[in-house]
């Protein structure tokens, strides 16, 4: 049977389904005692960013494990979906000019967005995969970062108010479903961070503070949608 409001319960299915692949991959931030985990958007719109300036233009970003069966069990439970907390490979075409030797591009890009993933998000990245796809006769202009545009919320309960209230954190969100989800002695906490803080540093501290704040003091993990841009 056909109810009238079908083909709407249709459009908001599919556009779910539509905003969770626009995510990307959940990658792990920091080791498994970190509990932190970062959308492959989130992650990509900064490496990008960083890239700005290297030579390279980034065509396109990926992401993954780079060995998921050496990877341990996190402390706690992830989102559904999430890698596991082992070290990532990038993987990254890109376009650069004639009139710089690619080796020389290619490793200013190599360092660019290693050192990104190091210090301003704290992904453990062991390799970086590089393919030119085509040679520019100029410069390219420098990129600056795309932000995801996320859906905000307001803190609804003493966990998400203790979260939106650790530095760095810019908002909560819900891409994934409520700012706080929670399990059975677990709490899950959504958020977007600011660029000026690491964003695994934020994610601990959120962790922290939302533990201490919550009867029973219950796991806690935590993941990142978005990262804003730097002032």
């Amino acid at each position: 049977m056909t109810t009238a409001d079908g083909p709407h319960r249709a459009d908001g299915w599919a556009a779910a389904v539509r905003e969770r692949l626009g995510l990307g991959r959940l990658l792990p931030l920091g080791g498994p005692e970190d509990g932190s985990w970062i959308t492959e958007r989130a992650a990509a719109g900064v490496l990008r960013e960083a890239a700005s300036g290297s030579g390279a233009s980034v065509e396109k970003l990926r992401i993954d494990s780079a060995d998921a069966s050496r990877a341990p069990e996190p402390v706690v439970p992830g989102p559904p979906g999430a890698l596991p907390p082992g070290r990532l490979r990038i993987e990254a075409d890109f376009s650069a000019t004639v009139r710089r030797p690619l080796p020389a591009t290619a490793d200013a890009l190599r360092a660019a967005l290693l050192s990104a993933a190091a210090q301003r998000l704290g992904l453990l990245v062991e390799e970086v995969d590089l393919r030119v796809t085509d040679l520019l006769e100029e410069e390219p202009p420098p990129e600056a970062g795309a932000e995801a545009k996320v859906r905000t919320a307001e803190p609804e309960d003493l966990a998400g108010t203790a979260a939106a209230g650790v530095p760095g954190v810019v908002s909560l969100t819900r891409a994934l479903g409520g700012p706080v989800q929670a399990g059975v002695g677990h709490l899950q906490v959504e958020l977007a961070t600011s660029g000026d803080h690491r964003a695994l540093d934020v994610a601990r501290a959120v962790r922290a503070a939302v533990a201490g704040a919550v009867e029973d003091r219950p796991t806690v993990a935590v993941l990142v949608t978005a990262v804003t841009e730097r002032n």
